[in-house]
């Protein structure tokens, strides 16, 4: 997996390999990112003939070199992975290890490394007296190459980073184009597509999370790849705080793309002998977006997700909100659980509003003790009485908020986030908890621990429903995304059996690190069909069905007012973690068969789409049908989705080409009982007949005959 041959390290994973070299002045210069190549010295030598050269080092420009973790201002004026001031900094080869794993990363998680194989290599600026520790590491098994900097003042003097980027890489072109995930709350992760030109493009997020703006997840493609072919290179930080993905295209046509921790507003002072961890960054390289996917797809459910629920299928659960908001009692949540188990549902959650004085979103938030007025039984009670009925129960928290009218902020004021020169911003009339303090994450910890350890709680909705502002100092944003890291490990860890789900306003907080602590996110808090079929389809570039709720709510939309019928509703939430939020006591009869139907269904198909092979077949941002499949490992089931958006005269048929199946293989749909064979379905495509009106959807079940 990893071999030093002479001067050159050779990394190979799944289908990819990672080559750098060592240059004959001491520089860790980056050779090759692609598809399987021989581990075999080969020439190659980039020198440029006119520039800033290096005194003592004939014909040596950095500006001219493809280099592993650049510095800025000695020779090369391009953007660098890191920087601790005007001087900067010059990083020689010092020495190398190769080991079984990978290490750990202080306060911040990553990817798991059993089965993996880990090279360090150490390089010095021996004036500026600073170290950096580069990780690589490689699984036999996955196409993803994860990699981290620690860097290390050796200094006898304080030190300030102002940029510390968690990789770098240079590819030796420039006709690339760029897709980056964009949107805003509501309509999380669209797809965009641009051309890189001459210049610097950054794709980052300084808004206090990773954002519904902007999501860490980037790709740098040929123009021309497709699902199916074509130069693909995905780049994800393992990161929840401010992040930033620079790509730069400098003079000689060459593409460096820098990823990892936003520059903006950061800053880390290392005293002597004191070490920085940049978070974790995986990158990628396939042939076509379809196939990049699903290597991250693979390396997310099996290196990211962890616990008992990283494999297991998901519970098919219902959430009160928006059946009763804030007001409700324990008779009409009883009312709901009781008719869910009749209609197969798993898992009840009670959502916001069961604490403190809470019957607004004025005030409560940080006095996690159950409102007795609404539930006399306590949480404790009420999860009995709906363990009783065959259900799970589950509870919605907001821990990392506080309301200016509640007992905790009266007692410390001085816990919520602000700069100290003005009053501090509300958001949904809340303010945020200083998680950079220590006090303060110890006040969360012992705060949810408390509640979860009063009853059977089998579920938790982590919420984060607000941006971070005011904040006090350059840095900042990072201490908070460790102290957010620190309460999550200590919780999570200490509830093995609880299955948590984060989110923030929906999809603000959709990245890696925070899918180290939950294995499901809250996709959007937009759940029209119809949007979420452009929200799935994009968060599906990086991430896998599995970490996606997706749920039935009312007809019409209560965001688009659209009226969508149950089918679709229905059909576009099975494509991920399946649940419902609507008032089922109020729904007429053939809505509540509808809904028995669907829980049916979703129990025979989840494990296929939380973990089979993910194929896209086509594409809503460009077509009238927005479509999808997943397929099992073997081969021997897949569950289709298709959805057309609007409905035009004379547009009743279609051909859709499936992927992913056996071409020799004999496939029987269950709905309908006809039989295809895997290469007419995937060369000459389906004919498919949508109804007639807008927001139609259409599934199959293809099972392989034996």
């Amino acid at each position: 997996m990893i071999r030093q041959i002479e001067d050159m390290f050779f990394l190979e994973g799944k289908g990819f390999s990672y080559v750098m070299r060592v240059s004959r002045e001491g520089y860790l210069l980056h050779d090759w990112f692609g598809k399987r190549i021989a581990p075999v010295p080969y020439p190659e030598d980039e020198r440029g003939w006119w520039c800033v050269q290096t005194e003592g080092e004939d014909g040596v420009c950095l500006d001219e070199l493809r280099q592993e973790y650049p510095g800025y201002g000695h020779t090369d004026l391009r953007r660098p992975a890191v920087s601790c001031g005007p001087a900067g900094l010059v990083l020689k080869y010092a020495e190398h290890k190769i080991s079984a794993g990978k290490p750990r990363l202080s306060g911040l998680p990553s990817a798991l490394g059993d089965g993996a194989e880990t090279l360090t290599v150490t390089l010095r600026d021996a004036d500026m007296k600073v170290r950096v520790d580069l990780n690589y590491t490689v699984y036999e098994d996955y196409g993803v190459i994860c990699r981290s900097a620690v860097i290390t003042n050796e200094g006898e003097s304080e030190l300030t980073l102002d940029r510390a980027y968690s990789a770098s890489i240079e590819l030796p072109r420039r006709d690339l184009n760029e897709i980056h995930l964009h949107g805003s709350w509501g309509r999380e992760r669209h797809i965009v597509e641009n051309p890189l030109v001459p210049g610097v493009a950054d794709i980052s997020n300084a808004r206090g999370g990773s954002g519904h703006q902007i999501n860490p997840f980037i790709t740098v493609k040929d123009p021309a790849a497709t699902e199916e072919s074509g130069f693909c290179l995905g780049v994800m930080p393992v990161y929840s705080g401010n992040h930033s993905t620079e790509i730069e295209v400098d003079q000689r046509g060459r593409t460096r793309i820098n990823s990892g921790i936003n520059p903006f507003m950061f800053e880390k002072k290392l005293r002597p002998d004191e070490s920085f961890t940049a978070p974790e960054c995986l990158l990628a390289v396939a042939d076509g977006l379809g196939e990049l996917s699903r290597s991250f797809h693979d390396f997310i459910r099996d290196r990211i997700c962890r616990g008992k629920f990283a494999h297991s299928e998901r519970p098919i659960l219902i959430n009160n909100w928006e059946a009763t908001y804030m007001d409700f009692d324990e008779e009409k949540l009883l009312s709901i659980a009781k008719l869910a188990a009749e209609l197969g549902i798993e898992l009840f959650v009670l959502d916001d509003g069961w604490f403190g004085k809470r019957n607004n979103d004025r005030c409560s938030l940080g006095d996690w003790v159950v409102n007795r007025d609404k539930l006399p039984s306590g949480i404790g009670g009420l999860a009995k009485k709906i363990n009783a009925l065959g259900l799970k129960f589950g509870l919605w928290f907001e821990p990392e908020m506080v309301s200016p009218d509640s007992d905790l902020y009266r007692a410390h004021p001085d816990w919520a986030v602000r700069s100290g020169v003005r009053a501090p911003g509300l958001g949904r009339t809340q303010l945020v908890l200083d998680l950079s303090r220590p006090e303060v994450q110890d006040y969360v910890i012992s705060a949810v621990n408390s509640v979860l350890d009063s009853a059977n709680i089998e579920y938790v909705k982590w919420d984060m429903n607000r941006y971070i502002t005011d904040m006090p100092r350059k840095g900042f944003n990072h201490e908070y995304t460790l102290g957010y890291y620190r309460v999550m490990d200590a919780i999570v860890s200490s509830h093995p059996n609880v299955l948590f789900e984060g989110c923030s306003a929906g999809g603000g907080r959709f990245d890696a690190g925070v899918l180290c602590y939950m294995p499901q996110i809250w996709t959007s808090d937009d759940t029209d069909p119809m949007e979420r079929v452009y929200i799935q389809y994009g968060t599906s570039l990086a991430y896998p069905p599995s970490t996606m709720g997706s749920h039935v709510t009312d007809g019409p939309n209560q965001y688009t007012r659209r009226p969508v019928s149950m089918k679709t509703r229905g059909d576009v939430a099975l494509s991920g973690n399946f649940g419902y939020e609507l008032d089922i006591t109020k729904l007429p009869e053939s809505d509540l068969e509808a809904i028995k139907a669907q829980t049916a269904l979703c129990r025979e198909i989840r494990a296929t789409v939380e973990y089979g092979d993910f194929y896209r077949l086509s594409d809503p941002f460009k077509n009238n049908v927005g479509g999808w499949m997943s397929v099992e490992k073997d081969k021997s089931r897949a569950y289709v989705t298709l959805t057309k958006m609007l409905f035009r005269p004379n547009s009743w048929y279609t051909h859709i080409r499936l992927k992913g199946l056996e071409p020799s293989a004999e496939y029987r749909d269950k709905f309908t009982g006809r039989t295809y064979m895997g290469d007419m379905l995937m060369n000459r495509g389906l004919l498919v007949s949508f109804p007639h009106g807008d927001f139609a959807t259409l599934s199959f079940l293809l099972q392989r005959n034996h």
